[in-house]
């Protein structure tokens, strides 16, 4: 008898033990050309001056490359580029060479002006999530064919991070013109593998690309994400061999995994964060005026940091991921070099907590609906913090949404507050700046304080890292201790699963799964 558990991955009862057996020895002896990778939520959508979901970036991997990438070290190489940027006018200018004979994936050639009309598009299109991550652009100049300069308003020292993900992603011109907002429907840019086809919520489909200028980097014909937001759908179909690579796997599932001796894991401390983002003044969609809304959790501070006080970062880490995340209370990882290593995070004060919300005028409790992503990974978080704070006082309410469907209500100001992840960015930047900032592009909380605004765009124009990092610091002190728009808990470990068979994987911190030069044994 056969149980459906998701379309097109079927279990049978009884026997999923012996496919087990055999599902390791069956991918390397067929020799397949076709990997299958699961990832637990659909992206939105596949342009990258639109989307902002940490999957979708996994795809964009192999079809979507940048101008610069990251190894596991986090140092910054060229991809697209030549070679580093060059730097003058003291730091204001920024020159930067191509790579010659590069083509996008319907046979057009990446040159220069391709450069400058994605920067630009990047820029200016209306709904764009890079803006505010290239503001301090003031004009992209083709030199040459091969060369673009930019000029910024300032020195701006993420530039070379922030040109390492989605801003740094060269469109094809020609499909963008052709479809404008839609290029997300048939996106084209310079990669291993091209895009064919997506089913939402079931699958996206990569083919290898006769246009990419290095062949032998693609091992696979085919690369289809499979969308199963369930864990134990994900694992039984990894031991099955439906799936080649589970994405995301949950500690507790790490360790059957590695007592089993079949497969292969990847474990590495991510650049990543999850926090609880609290809506203080939007009502009417992100970057739109302020608005009060009328509540004690937009309104008093004390109410957040009552909220944040009843929460145990460590029991929540031991309860929900066996204490392999590492608790935080910051959006700067301990992998980052501008980590913090003197900050203590609050410990749980459930008579302060309680002090507050009475102070606030809530002495008989609070009440509020917290927003989860519908998977049980993040339901279980949600779960905790609910019981955790329902001792100090609040009646939580939780409400899962679909991941994408979370992000489009978070942005339009229909939530009170969510459980929401960041994949994290090399430069502590790309995680601070366009969240905490006035009109930051991903600043959905409506908070506004022209202070940290200051201490952030001064962490942009200086480049020694002492500096910078103290800057970080002070506006940590103000956000976190003073503000608590976003309440940091923790930094993920991503654990990748896949038959030992499969050669040539590298983790890195930014979680991103990386194909390229992967291959069967």
């Amino acid at each position: 008898m056969c149980r459906r558990m998701r379309k097109g991955l079927c279990i049978a009862a009884g026997v999923i033990g012996i496919l087990a057996l055999f599902a390791g020895a069956g991918s390397a002896a067929t020799a397949k050309t076709t990997l299958v990778v699961a990832l637990n939520q659909d992206p939105d959508i596949l342009d990258p001056s639109l989307s902002r979901t940490y999957v979708g970036r996994i795809v964009y991997e192999h079809m979507c490359e940048k101008l610069y990438e990251i190894d596991q070290n986090l140092k910054i190489f060229p991809q697209l580029a030549a070679d580093l940027p060059s730097f003058s006018d003291g730091g204001k200018t920024v020159t930067i060479k191509l790579r010659s004979g590069v083509k996008f994936n319907d046979g057009t050639p990446m040159d220069a002006e391709a450069v400058r009309f994605s920067l630009d598009r990047h820029l200016n299109m209306k709904g764009s999530a890079r803006r505010s991550e290239l503001e301090l652009v003031s004009a992209i100049e083709v030199v040459d064919p091969q060369t673009v300069r930019l000029r910024l308003k300032a020195p701006f020292s993420p530039i070379l991070a922030t040109l390492a993900d989605r801003a740094g992603m060269p469109v094809s011109p020609t499909q963008a013109k052709k479809l404008d907002d839609k290029f997300g429907t048939a996106p084209v840019c310079v990669g291993p593998w091209r895009f064919v086809e997506r089913v939402p919520q079931d699958r996206i489909v990569l083919e290898k690309s006769k246009d990419y200028f290095d062949q032998n980097q693609a091992k696979f014909d085919r690369i289809v994400f499979r969308i199963i937001a369930d864990d134990n759908v994900r694992l039984a179909n990894l031991r099955s061999g439906d799936i080649d690579m589970m994405h995301l796997v949950a500690p507790t599932d790490a360790a059957s995994l590695r007592k089993e001796g079949r497969f292969d894991l990847a474990s590495v401390t991510g650049l990543h964060y999850n926090s609880i983002t609290i809506n203080l003044h939007n009502k009417h969609g992100k970057n739109t005026p302020p608005v009060d809304l009328g509540t004690p959790l937009a309104n008093d501070p004390r109410v957040r940091e009552a909220l944040d006080l009843s929460i145990d970062r460590e029991a929540l880490n031991q309860v929900a991921w066996e204490g392999q995340y590492t608790p935080g209370c910051t959006p700067i990882s301990p992998v980052s070099p501008f980590y913090d290593k003197g900050r203590r995070c609050p410990v749980r004060d459930i008579a302060r907590a309680k002090k507050l919300l009475a102070d606030a005028g809530l002495a008989d409790g609070y009440a509020f609906e917290l927003t989860v992503t519908n998977d049980p990974q993040q339901r279980r978080v949600g779960e905790i913090v609910q019981g955790m704070a329902q001792e100090a006082g609040f009646r939580i309410t939780l409400r899962p949404m679909e991941f994408a469907s979370m992000l489009k209500a978070d942005d339009s100001g229909q939530l009170q507050a969510l459980v929401v992840g960041w994949s994290g960015r090399v430069d502590p930047d790309g995680n601070i700046h366009q969240f905490h900032t006035c009109g930051g592009s991903l600043n959905t909380t409506g908070a506004c304080d022209k202070a940290i605004d200051d201490l952030l765009n001064k962490a942009r124009e200086v480049s020694d890292q002492a500096q910078r990092t103290a800057l970080y610091k002070d506006a940590i002190d103000k956000m976190v201790l003073e503000r608590r728009n976003l309440i940091y808990l923790y930094h993920q470990n991503y654990i990748v699963a896949f038959p030992k068979s499969l050669k040539g994987y590298v983790a890195v911190p930014d979680g991103l799964i990386r194909l390229k030069g992967v291959s069967w044994n």
